[in-house]
């Protein structure tokens, strides 16, 4: 018979954060650091950088669409499964790049096999961890989340040595090598049933109720325009710079600074997340409204000083705004509809990361500065800060609940009680 129970708020919750804190290294690590493959690619297939551009475009697109079939997927069968499957097609997809003839087997290869493996990998990782916390829910997010920013550190020299030794084809050899490690990170997410899971339905049930839940429906709204601003600075942030009469090396070492402020970003923001009673969408609005603001003022600032400051304002806000982001969505729908809320999300978001870059870019060729790119791009985040306001009860500071609960229900038909030690802390 089930038993009601309660997120253990630590024990095994913190093996999860660290198979969390691997994948988004390997997953948005990865990504982020992939730039450095793209000039040996316009040499070796002799085709113009557009059509290159292309391979890391649809391996995002199919991360972020693919989401839900992930989170389906990990309601159904449990994330420990999925996400090995996930890592398994993601260093294929790698291995198989470094015998490519054509952009096409690239596209293939890395944008659609490899892109189909991060689709199973991240979201449903994000979601078993927002089950296993409740209390800590946002700093585990926080510390977890801190993986893509260490790892493009690393990563990017990384494999830039790797093509020195290498070439490009050894290279992807040893990143499907290092992807393999999905696997591994996939295995230490425990299974985690709670009481509400049978409340909840099967993954066509949940997605029913999700769409027709209107607070649900709103933040989507929201993290859409956010998503939609959010990646602009990361892509015209350097060209700005030398239009102002930076040279290259300065302009993209800016980026850097703001990377660093994005890191403390995010396990600041965490830590807040938990502190501070009440919800946590209050937060999110916060961040999203002064990483508006940072963009907003970008054209304005001429001193490098002035640049400086704001490039750590936007790196600080920006950072800080993600972990929150994914927290309340279990505020929302609640954890036993946290695979299907979250993958939705990710799904619909992406269409505002895929579209945000591209009209900054549009709005550049038409002004011929990127006054109204970053004006735009601020306007954005400031809108979905807006309709943060609309959630409910984003104002309230409700009383503490009860946690009479002591049973964590770990595997079918294994009731394991928890001890204090194992995570269930006290009120």
């Amino acid at each position: 018979m089930a038993r009601r129970t309660e997120p253990p708020d630590g024990g095994w919750g913190w093996m999860v954060v660290l198979s969390a804190f691997f994948q988004s290294a390997l997953v948005f690590g990865v990504l982020r650091s992939f730039g450095v493959f793209f000039v040996k690619f316009v040499a070796a297939f002799e085709e113009p950088a557009a059509r290159v551009s292309w391979i890391a475009s649809i391996g995002i697109a199919v991360q972020q669409f693919g989401s839900p079939l992930g989170s389906a997927l990990s309601t159904k069968f449990g994330p420990r499964p999925v996400v090995m499957t996930g890592g398994f097609l993601a260093a294929l997809g790698m291995l198989l790049a470094s015998f490519s003839t054509s952009l096409t087997h690239l596209y293939l290869s890395i944008g659609l096999l490899s892109g189909s493996g991060w689709a199973l990998t991240f979201t449903p990782t994000l979601a078993c961890l927002s089950r296993y916390f409740s209390r800590r829910r946002s700093l585990a997010m926080g510390l977890a989340l801190t993986g893509v920013g260490l790892s493009s550190f690393a990563f990017a020299p990384l494999f830039q040595w790797l093509l020195n030794c290498y070439a490009w084809r050894g290279a992807l050899m040893l990143v499907s090598a290092l992807s393999f490690h999905l696997v591994a990170c996939g295995s230490l997410l425990r299974p985690l049933s709670l009481a509400e899971d049978s409340a909840v339905g099967g993954p066509g049930a949940q997605l029913i109720s999700l769409i027709h839940d209107g607070p649900f429906l709103r933040y989507t709204v929201a993290l859409t325009l956010i998503n939609t601003g959010y990646f602009v600075p990361y892509v015209h942030l350097p060209a700005h710079l030398q239009d102002l009469g930076w040279d290259p090396l300065p302009a993209a070492f800016l980026l850097s600074v703001a990377a660093i402020a994005d890191l403390v970003g995010r396990v600041v923001s965490g830590w807040l997340g938990d502190a501070i009673p009440g919800p946590v969408a209050r937060l999110l609005m916060l961040w999203s409204a002064l990483t508006g603001v940072s963009l907003v003022l970008f054209p304005v600032a001429q001193a490098s000083t002035t640049l400086v400051v704001l490039a750590v304002a936007y790196g600080f806000t920006s950072g800080a705004l993600t972990p929150v982001a994914f927290s309340v969505v279990p505020e929302l729908v609640g954890t036993g509809r946290m695979y299907c809320g979250l993958g939705l999300v990710q799904m619909v978001e992406s269409i505002g990361g895929l579209l945000g870059a591209p009209l900054s870019g549009y709005l550049r060729d038409v002004t011929g500065n990127y006054t109204a790119s970053f004006v735009v791009a601020g306007a954005f985040l400031l809108a979905g800060s807006g309709v943060l306001i609309t959630l409910p009860h984003v104002f309230c500071c409700p009383a503490p609940s009860s946690r009479s609960q002591d049973l964590v229900i770990e595997a079918p038909h294994t009731k394991v009680p928890l001890s204090k030690e194992e995570g269930l802390g006290e009120n």
